[in-house]
């Protein structure tokens, strides 16, 4: 990877007004946005008895029961796309770890972490993420917003260092026990009564983040944009599964929090100006097999690794991701990947196959938004998914690289993993409006933007949801559903595979995907 190009790729967005900058619209009737992530929520998981509170909100306001997540389906893709409005192509982060040589030439590193963040914009003039999110777009028009989030992805909506702007000095960002600037966690924990917790059971980081929200960054008025990022039930679906015991824990924990920051609100003096957006960032499957896909690309004879020593041609660097796994091939050799995509092809455990470059039998990265230009990997592969249940009920089952039978995972193509929950109810949401259009991730950004005033830019690639507000415009588009199918034939074989999605306009949103290979 040569890092002169991208410098000069990314800093053109700065001499590009149009798309850094957010001009005044009509605004929307609230005065203040509060976006909470119930991460990892699967829609099923919405009930009377479980989330009380989630289901008189969305009786209150729009229920979107046809939300998806970007691909992959997994925080860090999602809560990029969430913070920017854009796809993965286009805002940078295409998965939870990417191999950046510039930044670890050995071996994929963490997307949200904080060193690659740091590394990332300095190497790039402050364009990790390569297009600005709706925290800095609403500092820029002059307003202080508040962040926080249990988990490390919460720093990806405003992670700028040092803060310009007196807007930007004056907001709250915290993320998993840590603050922007360090010195504001003295208040944090002061006020909470505490330090962020160690212990990792249901509730207890959640509620610490809820408090320092509530009772620190809305201590002097609640801001124009508050958002808070959950841990759960994400976590505790991991640790044991969906509709576990645990995980039930989790959402009656979620919910309980959900209802501190309504009655907040409501003490404050602006619920009633303030519309309240829930959203998880993707859905939820439980794992049927672990695949070691190191360990089995050794035994067909592929010099497979998960850590570069000193990189050879020809050598796999494989980073596993749950319910999908990216491969890089050193030096980008055709070879290689044409008979890595064949192996593949064959095996039972693979789904859908995504190639850098055009081979039979496979999508293109440019078809899942993945074409990053400086990040792309030669070969994703989602993993292969059924519709059968676990032992709690919970339908959906996964193969993934490494995962253990039983537990929770994501990532795929899975129809499961590819609907999630978004409810927003306020004084801009129709009242007990169910939305059948399609909706995701990147769509919420420009639809609070719209809410507060401001035009979304050209670097949104989301849509405004108007057909769930108040002021509903019509319009002539309307969706449509289409499936992808590719094949390739083999001497004892065939694999096939689909891709299902749904087009309103210029957004694509991915229903579900999968693939098998059919002896003859």
């Amino acid at each position: 990877m040569k890092l002169a190009p991208i410098i000069l790729c990314l800093c053109s967005l700065l001499l590009n007004p149009t798309t850094t900058e957010v001009a005044a619209a009509p605004a929307g009737k609230a005065k203040h946005v509060v976006v909470v992530v119930w991460d990892g929520l699967r829609p099923d998981s919405v009930t009377p008895q479980s989330t009380p509170t989630l289901c008189q909100l969305s009786r209150d306001g729009a229920v979107f029961q046809n939300h998806h997540p970007v691909f992959l389906s997994s925080t860090e893709v999602n809560g990029a796309a969430l913070a920017t409005g854009a796809y993965p192509d286009h805002n940078g982060i295409i998965a939870n770890r990417e191999y950046r040589p510039e930044i670890n030439w050995q071996e994929s590193t963490a997307t949200e972490g904080i060193d690659t963040l740091r590394r990332g914009d300095w190497l790039t003039s402050g364009h990790y993420l390569t297009v600005p999110t709706m925290a800095e777009l609403i500092q820029r028009a002059g307003f202080p917003t508040a962040v926080a989030g249990s988990k490390p992805v919460a720093i990806l909506q405003d992670r700028s260092s040092p803060r310009a702007s007196a807007a930007a000095r004056q907001s709250f960002m915290l993320y998993s026990g840590h603050t922007l600037p360090a010195s504001a966690l003295k208040s944090v924990v002061q006020m909470t009564g505490g330090e962020f917790p160690t212990n990792t059971l249901p509730g207890f980081r959640d509620r610490w983040t809820t408090e320092a929200i509530t009772r620190v960054a809305w201590s002097n008025g609640v801001p124009k944009l508050s958002l808070l990022w959950f841990v759960e039930p994400d976590a505790s679906q991991h640790a044991k599964s969906p509709a576990a015991p645990r995980a039930k824990a989790a959402l009656a924990s979620n919910d309980l929090h959900l209802s501190l920051i309504l009655k907040t609100l409501e003490e404050q003096g602006v619920r009633d100006k303030t519309d309240v957006i829930v959203v998880s960032d993707h859905g939820f499957s439980t794992v049927d097999r672990g695949v070691d896909l190191v360990d089995v690309l050794k035994k067909a004879k592929f010099r497979a690794t998960r850590k570069l020593e000193d990189a050879e041609p020809g050598e796999v660097l494989v980073v596993g991701l749950g319910g999908a796994s990216m491969l890089y091939v050193v030096n980008h050799d055709v070879a290689i990947t044409r008979r890595l995509v064949q192996f593949l092809q064959q095996s039972d455990f693979a789904g859908v196959i995504f190639s850098r470059v055009s081979l039979p039998g496979t999508f293109s990265l440019k078809q899942a938004r993945l074409d990053s230009r400086y990040t792309a990997p030669d070969v994703v592969v989602s993993f292969h998914w059924k519709n059968g249940t676990n032992e709690f009920g919970a339908a959906g089952l996964l193969n993934t690289d490494s995962g253990k039978k039983g537990t929770g995972a994501h990532g795929s193509l899975s129809r499961y993993d590819m609907h999630n929950v978004l409810v927003a109810a306020g004084p801009d949401f129709r009242r007990g409006f169910v939305d059948e259009w399609p909706s995701g991730t990147a769509d919420v950004a420009p639809t609070v933007l719209w809410v507060l005033g401001l035009n979304p830019p050209a670097t949104m690639d989301g849509r405004v949801l108007r057909e769930a507000l108040t002021e509903a415009r019509p319009t002539d588009r309307q969706p449509k559903q289409k499936t992808l199918e590719a094949a390739a034939d083999f001497d004892a074989g065939r694999w096939q595979q689909y891709l299902k999605c749904t087009t309103l306009g210029t957004q694509v949103y991915f229903d579900e995907g999968n693939g098998e290979y059919l002896p003859r």
